[in-house]
């Protein structure tokens, strides 16, 4: 796994190959097959591997919001790290051990919550979801995508614009992420 992750962060997801990966550990691609039964196994392999760097987990402090927090947090450095992962985490494909440890932890951080268990997952998937919105923003270096607006067109937009946002020193992700958590989540 970690060959096939040195790829995947080194060259991009589509240069993980079997036929690569064998190449990185001096071995022939049929060689794996032993192991693995495909390319997607691998894949799923990789995913399981990338979270479990999750581990150790943020210790429980704070409250659940908190919590929570400092999981997508870790989340997000994780992602950052390994940006293929988006493309992965999301697929369709059985849960590995690692994935359930992560998923146990983050129940665990709303284990004082009344909120039916179905909420308590959505409230996963919408922490991951954002985790990989966040994850794929463009850098602050990065050119201005408002450059072409034009003020006649979208004036709304041109003054919302032209107005201190009054937020730069807070964090958006951190912002969004706790609005959502206890929108859904119905706490205050």
């Amino acid at each position: 796994m970690a060959a096939a992750i040195a790829i995947a962060d080194t060259d991009g997801l589509p240069a993980v190959s079997m036929r690569a990966v064998a190449t990185k550990l001096g071995t022939a691609a049929g060689a794996l097959y032993r192991y693995l039964s495909s390319r997607d196994d691998l894949l799923d392999l990789m995913t399981d591997h990338a979270v479990g760097e999750l581990r150790p987990y943020p210790e429980p402090e704070g409250d659940w919001l908190d919590q929570l927090t400092a999981l997508a947090n870790s989340q997000l450095d994780l992602h950052r790290r390994h940006p293929w992962l988006a493309d992965l985490i999301q697929r369709p494909t059985a849960i590995g051990p690692q994935a359930l440890s992560w998923f146990d932890h983050c129940l665990g951080a709303m284990r004082t919550l009344e909120a039916p268990t179905a909420t308590k997952f959505e409230a996963i998937a919408v922490m991951t979801g954002l985790v990989v919105l966040f994850s794929r923003t463009t850098s602050s270096s990065a050119a201005n995508p408002f450059a072409a607006l034009d003020p006649a067109r979208h004036p709304h937009l041109a003054a919302a614009l032209a107005e201190p946002s009054g937020t730069q020193n807070t964090d958006l992700f951190d912002r969004a992420l706790r609005g959502v958590l206890r929108g859904l989540l119905g706490e205050s």
